[in-house]
């Protein structure tokens, strides 16, 4: 089943390669979406399709990569528009 997960990550994920590692993992799960940096610090990301893939990228999500703190991670559950590719968005 094909779905698409909205997120925010708060704490200390910025300055830790997390877009890099995210897109990393997302394009190794075969997932569409992007993922930026926010100007309050915190990080919002788009992954859309197969529900395992998204659910292991939440699980990416709640950890970070080393060197992050995560405190929160908010999810936005919508309808898949068709995202094709992972990408790093500026």
């Amino acid at each position: 089943m094909r779905v698409r997960a909205h997120v925010y990550i708060s704490g200390r994920v910025q300055g830790v390669f997390f877009r890099y590692r995210a897109s990393e993992l997302a394009e190794r799960l075969g997932l569409g979406g992007w993922v930026r940096n926010l100007p309050d610090g915190r990080v919002e990301a788009v992954f859309e399709g197969e529900k395992e893939g998204v659910e292991k990228m939440l699980e990416f999500c709640r950890r970070g990569p080393p060197g992050a703190r995560v405190d929160g991670v908010e999810v936005e559950w919508e309808e898949p528009r068709g995202e094709e590719g992972f990408r790093i968005r500026w």
